[in-house]
């Protein structure tokens, strides 16, 4: 599946091999680079707080690296951190990290986001959580806690259990000092005062925090010239429940596992493989190949599980339709949760994964669980017919959808978009091809793309991913069935209590149902993380909401956020 180099493979998992010339990286660099460090993941280059646009526009324009795929920002005794994890869409062997160090003091740094526009709402979470701030950057408050907080939870002197008054801000007029005028689909932005127009048609709308408009508890701050959506802002922050934090407080062997369900409860079993893949990576852990094939899939039904569910909430964003698409999708995503509760013993919750491998086997009698899946698969193709003709084949489905949020592959990648959202713009970017793991590159299949990037073209690339899911897990199934008995290993020897060596750093990630979920882990020596950074996919996907809306009529603003899929436990974290 992939053309990604190899070394000889460890079991189960191809050994990854960096594709590139670091050497070469810190020439290009000069003397910006202090010294750099060694990750499990990628190299790292150490610059000064100063330097920090100019590297990364280096690194960016020169050397090709235009995915900041995470920002992870720490605290130590002697020192704050920003870690800009940068790799290319085009060849996810290439990696670099490019770690910024800051005084305790006076914890500054230069803001990446005019280099990368992702780069926005991630330096502003690590302003909230961890308290850096980041000079230039052109909208630096909190995301996730209210302007008002107190402190900043994931610092080291946060006292967690002193209690919080936090204020609100009454008969605030959000357009008293300025308005917005914007062309349509431009996504370009000019201020003026606002008693400069008197005829302006320009209206603030609140659209949301309620979960039927908004897919979860999400806040719309959305500005209105006539009719159109002159500017929009995600407000999110509701569902925070610090997970980061909560998994810092946990043993790795056993305890923060069944977090990650948690992040992503509609297609869930993807985030459980980021936390192995990176604890194991972390632990030097070797997963046996039949519990690969186990893992592989497991997280194949929940991609299922998530594109069904996705499906069938966006027949009712945009035309209403209850009756028929969204029962008949839940009718599917009820069939692999039946067959997930089997092999998980869960319907949700499903922790499956353990660091090594997954709990237990298939379930007995083996014939009957097989059955159930073969009898699902075959009558998937007949299921998805139907989809096309209740959906995609639908006028009215066709007008409200083709044309309408579109997003280039160009915007896509600035935004970090990743998933369909990213591929239905064209952007033929996929873990499971590019970053091989599990037993997907021993599997056919392909990697679905729509060059639109409109609401239409997301729609098909899930239809389609549903397809190459059923193809992924019938080669598993006859896999398993054909395994011999003696050698169906479940779980690897893992030590009871895990304690990395110190100061041991990596990031990895996986291809969930919403795109790249990533997790960043650092040792201390404990048997709990130092640091734990969770990047998700619908965090940066929901970034990307106001270049597609901006210029659209209110209907098209709310098909354009159906058509993200977000899950808002996944936005807070």
């Amino acid at each position: 599946m992939s053309d990604a180099p190899e070394t000889e493979s460890r079991e189960g998992e191809p050994q990854r091999v960096q594709s590139v010339d670091y050497d070469a990286l810190d020439a290009l660099l000069g003397d910006r680079v202090i010294r750099r460090e060694s990750h499990l993941d990628a190299e790292g280059f150490v610059i000064r707080p100063s330097d920090v646009e100019q590297v990364l526009r280096t690194l960016k324009d020169e050397a090709g690296f235009d995915h900041l795929s995470c920002l992870t920002a720490q605290e130590y005794e002697d020192r704050y951190e920003s870690i800009y994890h940068l790799t290319t869409y085009d060849d996810r062997t290439r990696e670099v990290n490019v770690i910024v160090p800051t005084d305790r003091e006076n914890p500054v740094s230069e803001s990446a986001a005019s280099v990368y526009k992702t780069a926005e709402w991630h330096e502003r979470e690590a302003y909230d959580l961890v308290g850096i701030e980041y000079d230039g950057h052109p909208d630096l408050r909190r995301i996730l806690l209210p302007e008002t907080w107190q402190g900043h939870p994931l610092a080291l002197d946060y006292h967690q259990d002193k209690p919080q008054v936090v204020t609100l801000k009454e008969h605030v007029n959000p357009l008293a000092d300025t308005q917005r005028e914007t062309g349509s689909g431009s996504g370009s932005e000019s201020e003026s005062e606002a008693d400069s127009d008197p005829g302006s048609d320009t209206m603030f709308l609140n659209i949301g925090p309620h979960h039927p408009a908004t897919h979860g508890v999400l806040h719309l701050k959305t500005v209105l010239d006539g009719e159109q959506v002159a500017h929009v802002e995600p407000d999110v922050g509701y569902l925070h429940r610090c997970e980061e934090q909560m998994c810092q407080d946990k043993n790795y062997r056993y305890e923060i596992m069944p977090y990650p369900d948690r992040w992503d409860y509609t297609a869930n079993m993807p985030n459980e493989w980021a936390y192995a893949r990176t604890a194991e990576a972390l632990a030097d852990i070797e997963v046996p190949e039949y519990a690969q094939v186990l893992r592989t899939m497991a997280v194949e039904f929940g991609r299922i599980m998530g594109h069904m569910l996705a499906l069938g909430t966006f027949a009712l964003d945009v035309y209403g339709d209850f009756t028929a698409i969204f029962m008949y999708s839940v009718r599917d995503r009820e069939i692999v949760q039946n067959i997930l509760e089997d092999l998980t013993g869960q319907r949700m919750m499903f922790n499956y994964f353990r660091l090594g491998g997954v709990v237990w086997d298939v379930p007995e009698p083996r014939e009957e669980f097989f059955e159930k899946v073969r009898d699902f698969l075959d009558e998937l193709p007949e299921h998805v017919e139907e989809y096309h003709d209740l959906m995609t084949g639908n006028e009215i489905f066709q007008k409200r959808t083709v044309d309408t949020g579109v997003i280039t592959a160009e915007t896509a990648k600035d935004y970090g978009c990743t998933g369909p959202v990213a591929r239905g713009s064209g952007v033929d970017y996929d873990l499971r091809r590019d970053d091989p793991y599990g037993y997907y590159d021993e599997l056919d299949w392909d990697v679905v793309t729509e060059p639109y990037g409109d609401n239409y073209a997301r729609v098909l690339v899930r239809m389609q991913e549903v397809e190459e899911s059923a193809k992924i897990i019938q080669q598993c199934v006859d896999l398993l069935e054909e395994w011999p008995d003696d050698e169906r290993t479940i779980q690897a020897n893992v030590p009871r209590t895990l304690k990395p060596e110190a100061d041991t750093e990596v990031y990895r990630a996986v291809e969930a149902a919403k795109g790249e979920m990533g997790i960043y882990i650092r040792s201390d020596g404990t048997s709990q993380p130092a640091r734990f950074k969770i990047r998700s996919p619908c965090f940066n996907n929901l970034h990307a909401l106001e270049a597609m809306a901006e210029g659209e009529y209110v209907p098209d603003l709310v098909a354009a956020l159906g058509s993200l899929d977000i899950v808002l436990g996944s936005v807070d974290r």
